[in-house]
């Protein structure tokens, strides 16, 4: 007998599915957790228990000792700072109003990219493979490489604005160069993301809709308004809510190439959470800033799959 023979007839005598459904569901559904638990342990150790352990250091007065730091008696002071605190106002005014200009201006230029992309017939997977190289890009090194192009003595920028009249601005020394600055190296980044998330919605969309509309004599810009866009909210709220979540935790493009400066113009909540860990020491109120954070996060995210979720439902009456 070959091993083959021998290890058929061992699959062949264990237990096999019964007639019914229902069994047969709960029995897969069993073996499903089981071979998921040991990679559920390691995301509840690595991930769910931080975050829960940071809520709850947000409530404790935080006592830092030489051997390491101590809970001490409940508290909402931590949270009473942060109200309170021009920085932390500051941070959040800075984080909301990034994450909105980024993720609109994204998504108009993801949209109108993989339009293009989707009417391709040749060449599209070398246009989807070049698009993909600044998303692909660490975030780190795409912050080096827009800090040589802001550079003001051997910048391509600098020498763009020079020729152009527009002087030599110390792009990244300056607040609101700064912001902007930030956020053209973001959109950059980032926009490849959308336009992929888009371009595959816009390949699963029905033909026949778009052949009843062109029999209809509907215009192309009509078509677009009244057709595509509806049926795409789908995936633009898949696409906005990843790209919340991403914006909204900001940190190594701001931190890398302008530290939160100057001054705080581009500290972010989570270039404020650090300092307030990592530099100050300050556990109670950096663990409220990212508490708080993840909060905001999740709102903005539940807010924003509640306004596509009614508008798919208002099309679909």
């Amino acid at each position: 007998m070959t091993v083959l023979s021998s290890a058929s007839d061992q699959v062949a005598s264990g237990p096999k599915l019964v007639g019914r459904p229902d069994v047969n569901r709960k029995r897969l559904a069993r073996m499903g957790w089981g071979f998921s638990a040991p990679a559920l342990v390691v995301i509840a150790a690595v991930t769910i228990f931080p975050i829960v352990y940071s809520v709850v250091m947000s409530l404790y007065h935080v006592n830092v000792t030489g051997s390491g730091f101590q809970l001490n008696g409940f508290t909402g002071s931590n949270y009473n700072l942060l109200i309170h605190a021009a920085l932390w106002r500051d941070a959040l005014f800075f984080t909301i109003y990034y994450t909105v200009v980024t993720v609109a201006v994204e998504l108009i230029l993801g949209t109108c990219i993989a339009l293009v992309l989707e009417r391709l017939v040749a060449g599209r997977g070398y246009m989807m493979a070049l698009l993909l190289v600044p998303w692909s890009m660490i975030t780190v090194i795409n912050a080096e490489l827009w800090n040589y192009i802001y550079n003001g003595t051997y910048g391509v920028a600098d020498a763009i604005l020079g020729a152009l009249g527009l002087g030599h601005p110390v792009i990244l020394g300056t607040p609101t160069p700064a912001i902007i600055g930030v956020m053209i190296a973001d959109i950059w980044k980032t926009t490849p993301f959308v336009a992929i998330i888009v371009l595959a919605g816009l390949v699963m969309l029905p033909q026949d809709v778009y052949e009843a509309a062109e029999m209809d004599g509907a215009s192309g810009w009509y078509t677009f308004w009244h057709v595509t866009l509806p049926l795409l909210r789908p995936t633009i709220a898949l696409a906005v809510m990843f790209r919340v979540l991403q914006a909204f935790g900001l940190f190594d493009l701001p931190y890398v190439m302008t530290g939160g400066g100057p001054g705080t113009s581009t500290q972010s909540l989570a270039i404020l959470a650090y300092n307030a860990l990592f530099k100050n020491l300050a556990f109670g109120p950096g663990a409220a800033v990212a508490t708080s954070t993840a909060l905001l996060v999740l709102l903005g995210c539940l807010a924003t799959l509640r306004v596509f979720r009614t508008q798919v439902g208002q099309e679909g009456m």
